[in-house]
């Protein structure tokens, strides 16, 4: 994806505030062989493309004053409540060497699988990313999990995922942790049930205010 950036003379608090008033959203490109240089995107530009998961997840082509560099997104500042980009981070991107990405899990196959069409398992993904290590040419957009193979009350482990080439998975110190769980309705139900249960002996919310509350006079 391309996008295009100017450059941003001033910095600080004041500064940044102009810039959003007139529409624009600052930020910064750090890393590879250059200095941390301060640009500026238009904002409704920018808006849109976030929207976009290839935006967040693969090498981007920055148009900046005439040149042409690939970086990666690495933080975006929102606003608390109004629709509004405050700052955005990028990352020059260097094609000798390996960097760590967070990558976007696209399942498959869930529908034909025994779990859900034999078993009428409810599916639950535990994992909608994974962050891996690789070379800038070996990112892809998204990792596809095939679900198809999925039997009743199974889970699929990080390991059990097929990685493409050059990938590697950034565990974290995590281990191999649980993607996707297969879990019977009866369960589902049941787990439901008690996280939202009263504790033993406690009277409904309900009947405690009408306890409460004085009787009406006649």
């Amino acid at each position: 994806m391309k996008f295009v950036a100017f450059e941003r003379a001033k910095q600080g608090t004041g500064a940044s505030r102009r810039l959003r008033i007139s529409g624009k959203t600052p930020g910064i490109v750090y890393g590879g062989e250059g200095q941390p240089q301060l640009i500026e995107i238009d904002h409704n530009a920018l808006w849109h493309a976030l929207k976009k998961e290839a935006f967040h997840s693969s090498i981007l082509e920055m148009e900046l004053a005439g040149n042409t560099t690939k970086v990666l997104l690495r933080d975006v500042q929102y606003h608390p409540f109004r629709q509004l980009v405050q700052h955005i981070d990028f990352q020059r991107v260097d094609a000798r060497t390996r960097m760590t990405v967070k990558v976007p899990l696209h399942f498959k196959g869930e529908e034909e699988s025994v779990a859900v069409k034999l078993d009428h398992n409810l599916v639950n993904h535990v994992m909608n990313e994974l962050e891996v290590s690789c070379l800038p040419a070996d990112l892809p957009e998204f990792i596809e999990v095939d679900l198809s193979g999925l039997t009743k009350n199974a889970t699929i482990h990080v390991n059990d995922i097929k990685l493409p080439k050059g990938l590697k998975y950034v565990s974290h110190g995590k281990g191999n942790p649980v993607v996707v769980s297969a879990v019977s309705p009866l369960v589902a139900e049941e787990t439901a049930a008690a996280e939202g249960a009263p504790a033993e002996g406690a009277a409904p919310a309900a009947a405690k205010a009408d306890a409460k509350a004085p009787a009406k006079k006649k």
